[in-house]
Parts: structure tokens; sequence; C-alpha cells
């Protein structure tokens, strides 16, 4: 299965599949979106249920049976997790290729040099 054509995924995409590591419905996701990213994604309504919808047609995330009839839950697939996995080893990449570039970047001074 042809995983690296789901990569990247977007900053928010990310965050929602890693929010559904354990089962939520959209509101918990909202929340869980939020912590994750320290407050620098935040989600609206109609932005997580156009991503739930996409994330379902792409089979990374399925609904699973709730005891809340009111609210349809959702829990990321092996399928998503392991595209997780990628888009993370992919980062990672870039950050150790930067690290390796910009090493006084990385050292706190912002890459200036004293003069």
């Amino acid at each position: 299965m042809e995983l690296h054509k789901y990569l990247p995924l977007t900053e928010t995409t990310y965050y929602i599949l890693l929010s559904l590591l354990e089962p939520a419905h959209g509101y918990i996701m909202m929340q869980k979106v939020e912590e994750l990213s320290n407050q620098t994604v935040k989600i609206a309504a109609g932005t997580m249920y156009g991503a739930i919808e996409n994330l379902l047609k792409q089979q990374l995330i399925t609904a699973v049976k709730s005891t809340d009839k009111r609210r349809k839950t959702y829990v990321i697939t092996e399928k998503g997790k392991e595209v997780l996995r990628l888009d993370c080893e992919r980062m990672k990449h870039i950050v150790q290729v930067t690290e390796k570039l910009l090493p006084t970047a990385m050292s706190g001074n912002g890459g200036t040099e004293d003069v």
C-alpha cells in the first residue's frame, strides 16, 4: 500500500490523528488538538467535521460504537497510525538536517554572530 501519497500531513490533520489515538468525538478532538499544540492550533467545528469526512474517506480514521447516541465517536485506524509514523519520521529528518546545517541557530542566539 502506497502511504506516501498522504504525506505531508497538514499540521491540523497531524494533530487530529494524534488526538484519535484514543476514541473521541468532535468536541473532545477539538480540545485535544488545542492541548497537544500548546493552544497554537484551534479548529472550528466546520473545519473539524470537514477533516473528519476526509479522514473517513481516506480510511485513516473510523467511527466506533459509543454509548452516547448524540455524538459520533472516532478512532485512528492502523493505516492512519502508519501514516502518522511516516510523517513523524519525515519531520524528524527535516529537524536533523536543519540542526546539522544551522547549528548556531539551534544554540539559542538565533543564528546571529556576536560582534
